[in-house]
C-alpha cells in the first residue's frame, strides 16, 4: 500500500524582488522554492517588491508590497497596507527570506504561526560601499527580525556558524538545508563547440568563465593577479567575466596594467537565458570568492551543465565540492594558490571530473524537488 501524499498546506513567504526581473541568488532561490512547493500541492503566497499582478501559476498567489523604485520609507509604509490585502488570512507556516521587507510585517503575523527565517547571508556585513550608519541600521533590522523567528534555515554550515556566532542564534534553532538547482534548465544539452558557436566565443582557447558581481569580496582582482602568473606558460588561456558592479573600471585598469588584454574579456551583464550556454561553453568555471560565500549556487549551476568548478576554500562552496571532487578546491584564497591550482588543472596534472560525473552528482543531491521537500518539513514543524 502506497503512502498517501502529505496534506496540502498554506505557506506564506516574504522575499525581496521577482526573479528574473531582479536576478540574484536570493530571488532565484525564493522563485524556485515557491514554485516547487506549489508543484507538490501546497498553496503558497509570496510577498515582495516589484511582483507581477498575477502569477502564471495560479496556486502561487503574489502580493506586491510596493514598487522597487519607490523611496524606502514609502516601500515600508505600503508594505503593511498591501499585506492586509492578501488572500490567505492565516497560513500554516511563515517563511521569511529578507529582513527589510519582513520588518514592517512582523506586527501583522499571528503569534501562533511558526516563523522560519531562511538566512541567505549577513545583509549588513555584505554591504560594500555603504557608510557606517547604513550598515548599523541594516544590522539592527536583521537582529530585530531574527528575535521574532522560531527557527532558521541556512544553506551551509559556514553560514550557520555566522548566524550562531554573530547573531547569537542557538544551534538548536538552526537547520542546514543546501540550495537547489533547476536541473531541467541547467543541463548539458550542447557540445562545447556548439555552445561557443551560439555565444560567438573563440574555439581555439582554454576558456575560464566566472559569473560574479564586480565587488571586492568576489575576488576578481585576485583572480586577475593569478592569471598574470600563468599566462606565459599557458598562452591560450582566456578568462571571460560576466557581471556588473562598482569595481568594473578598476578591474579593467588592473587587467591592462597586468598586460592581460589578450587573456581577459569583461562581458558585462549576461542575460539569464544565456547562462546555461555559457557554462557549457567554458572549459572550467572559476569562483575566486574571498569572503561571505554562503552557499555557492554558481557551483551547482555549472556542475549541472557538466562543467567543473574551481573554487576557493570560502564559505559553503567546499561543502559542495568536498563531497564530490576535493581536488577542485584551492589550498587558500590567495592569488598564488589560485594560480598553482589553475595551472595544474589546465595542464592536466590534476584531472577534472567528466561532464557526466558533474551532472550526475548535482542531479542526485541538489535537485529542487528533494530540497523543497526538506524545507517544507522544517517550515511545518
Amino acid at each position: 500500500m502506497k503512502d498517501s501524499a502529505p496534506a496540502s498546506k498554506s505557506i506564506l513567504c516574504v522575499g525581496n524582488g521577482w526573479f528574473p526581473n531582479m536576478p540574484g541568488g536570493l530571488d532565484r532561490y525564493v522563485y524556485e522554492l515557491t514554485h516547487h512547493l506549489v508543484a507538490a500541492g501546497d498553496r503558497v503566497e509570496l510577498c515582495g517588491v516589484g511582483l507581477p499582478q498575477t502569477s502564471s501559476n495560479p496556486p502561487l498567489q503574489l502580493v506586491n508590497l510596493a514598487e522597487p523604485n519607490y523611496p524606502l520609507w514609502q516601500r515600508l509604509f505600503l508594505a503593511q497596507t498591501n499585506f492586509l490585502k492578501r488572500q490567505i488570512p492565516k497560513p500554516d507556516a511563515i517563511n521569511l527570506h529578507f529582513s527589510l521587507y519582513s520588518l514592517p510585517l512582523l506586527p501583522k503575523f499571528s503569534t501562533d504561526i511558526p516563523i522560519t527565517f531562511t538566512f541567505h547571508g549577513p545583509w549588513a556585513m555584505e554591504s560594500e560601499g555603504t557608510n557606517k550608519l547604513n550598515t548599523s541600521i541594516k544590522d539592527w533590522v536583521e537582529k530585530k527580525v531574527y528575535r521574532r523567528c522560531d527557527r532558521f534555515i541556512v544553506l551551509s554550515e559556514a553560514f550557520g556558524m555566522i548566524l550562531h556566532k554573530y547573531y547569537q542564534v542557538p544551534w538548536d534553532k538552526i537547520y542546514i538545508v543546501p540550495g537547489g538547482v533547476d536541473c531541467d534548465r541547467f543541463h548539458p544539452n550542447l557540445s562545447r563547440f556548439a555552445a561557443r558557436e551560439l555565444l560567438q566565443w573563440k574555439q581555439n582557447r582554454l576558456i575560464l568563465f566566472t559569473p560574479r558581481r564586480l565587488v571586492r569580496r568576489m575576488g576578481i582582482d585576485v583572480l586577475l593577479n593569478a592569471l598574470a602568473k600563468i599566462k606565459t606558460r599557458i598562452p591560450d588561456v582566456l578568462l571571460l567575466i560576466a557581471g556588473q558592479g562598482d569595481l568594473k573600471d578598476e578591474l579593467e585598469r588592473q587587467a591592462t596594467e597586468l598586460k592581460l588584454n589578450n587573456h581577459v574579456n569583461f562581458l558585462g551583464f549576461l542575460p539569464d537565458e544565456l547562462l546555461p550556454i555559457a557554462y557549457q561553453a567554458a572549459d572550467l568555471t572559476v569562483i575566486p570568492s574571498q569572503s561571505l560565500e554562503g552557499f555557492g549556487l554558481v557551483v551547482l549551476e555549472s556542475l549541472a551543465c557538466g562543467t567543473p568548478v574551481l573554487c576557493t576554500p570560502v564559505g559553503g562552496m567546499p561543502e559542495i565540492l568536498g563531497q564530490f571532487s576535493p581536488q577542485l578546491i584551492t589550498k587558500s584564497a590567495d592569488e598564488s594558490a589560485i594560480a598553482t591550482h589553475l595551472e595544474a588543472l589546465l595542464t592536466k596534472k590534476i584531472l577534472m571530473p567528466s561532464r557526466a560525473d558533474c551532472r550526475n552528482y548535482v542531479s542526485s543531491k541538489y535537485n529542487w524537488t528533494t530540497i523543497a521537500q526538506k524545507v517544507r518539513e522544517i517550515l511545518l514543524k
